[in-house]
Parts: C-alpha cells; sequence; structure tokens
C-alpha cells in the first residue's frame, strides 16, 4: 500500500466505512476504485419480486434472448479523479 492509501484509510474511522460497506450492499451497488476514478455500479437488487436477484431472465420462443429486470436500470455513478494519459494517435504496430 502507497502513504496516500494509508492516510486515506487513517481519515475514515472504522465505523464509516463498516457503514458505507452495509449501504452498498443493502443498496445493491459494486464499488471500484482506482488511480483515474470512483465508480459505482448497479447490481442486481437481492429482494427484487420479478428475478429474485438474478438480474433478469430468459425468454421463451424461436429465439430466446435474456431479458434485464426493472432493478438492474440504474445509471453508473463514476467521480473521476486524475485525466488519463493521452492515446497515441498512431497504432503501436
Amino acid at each position: 500500500m502507497t502513504s496516500r492509501t494509508v492516510f486515506l484509510l487513517a481519515a475514515v474511522p472504522a465505523a464509516a466505512a463498516t457503514a458505507a460497506a452495509l449501504a452498498l450492499k443493502a443498496g445493491a451497488w459494486q464499488l471500484d476504485v482506482s488511480r483515474h476514478e470512483i465508480r459505482l455500479t448497479p447490481r442486481p437488487r437481492p429482494n427484487c419480486p420479478d428475478c429474485r436477484g438474478a438480474g433478469g431472465w430468459w425468454s421463451d420462443g424461436p429465439y430466446p434472448d435474456a431479458e434485464a429486470c426493472w432493478c438492474w436500470d440504474r445509471p453508473t455513478r463514476t467521480l473521476h479523479l486524475l485525466p488519463r494519459p493521452p492515446w497515441a494517435d498512431e497504432p503501436p504496430f
């Protein structure tokens, strides 16, 4: 762990970290953290009466297809921290 990570972990009390983890789990969110962004991605709600936490179902018929449940339909939240490095104009080969 870097010193920056240690300082960030020390700044958040253990009770607040536990409360945040419980809120993420109860609200059905997945937290992804990198040096460039913090992203909250929706997950299917485990107590959904339609999909029962599976996030969707397969439709019947001659051409079966997956259908997403309404509980999955929430926007992804992203907080950008550091700018990404610029992309090269030419391919690498």
